[in-house]
């Protein structure tokens, strides 16, 4: 076996993307489509960020989706064709209509006008892609495959929510507490909080 070649290629599938938590009441974000993918896309961010500001637009709606919306007041819902003007004051944009090429014109669209977009199934066509999300209170890990396989992404979603400990928000809770007495500068806080939390690393 080559070895260099080997290293060169782990070098080259390295995961380039930068996570980043977004605060999505704070923000505007359209999806492009009511169907079955629209709901997911929907679902999905709404149940990271409940009170997400979306506005979703499509010529009809799934059922569910509708629901799904009724839930939600931050959520609205436009029985409409897209149009490039529905662009204006967004900030983030999914399209996933069963029309590549109108999937297609909101990507180049958004793009124009400098839009973080997502189009659904198409890496290509994604300057962003929506990850597996484990939430524990005021924990949450994002995990990405870089759009390779959401299986795996899946998969270590649920192996996280197994192992990590269901009073993991108290003790984030309690350190927050903590920290608040602490006196000192920066550098001596991050010193203190490094030292009380050094037993949460892995040991032999």
């Amino acid at each position: 076996m080559d070895t260099d070649n080997s290293q060169e290629q782990i070098a080259n599938s390295q995961n380039e993307l930068y996570p980043i938590f977004l605060k999505l009441h704070n923000l505007s974000v359209l999806i492009v489509g009511g169907g079955n993918v629209g709901l997911e896309k929907l679902s999905f961010l709404l149940k990271s960020s409940p009170n997400a500001n979306v506005e979703v637009v499509a010529p009809k709606f799934l059922p569910e989706l509708v629901t799904l919306a009724g839930n939600h007041p931050s959520v609205k819902l436009t029985k409409r064709r897209f149009r490039k003007k529905m662009l204006k004051k967004r900030n983030m944009v999914i399209a996933c209509t069963d029309d590549l090429k109108i999937n297609k014109r909101v990507y180049d669209l958004s793009r124009k006008r400098y839009l973080i977009c997502n189009i659904a199934d198409t890496p290509d066509l994604c300057d962003y892609y929506l990850g597996g999300i484990v939430t524990k209170g005021n924990v949450k890990i994002a995990i990405s495959t870089n759009g390779k396989s959401p299986t795996t992404a899946k998969r270590l979603r649920e192996f996280f929510e197994e192992v990590i400990p269901e009073d993991i928000n108290q003790m984030v809770e309690n350190l927050n507490d903590y920290r608040k007495t602490l006196k000192g500068d920066f550098e001596l806080k991050v010193q203190k909080m490094n030292e009380i939390t050094e037993t949460l690393k892995n040991k032999e």
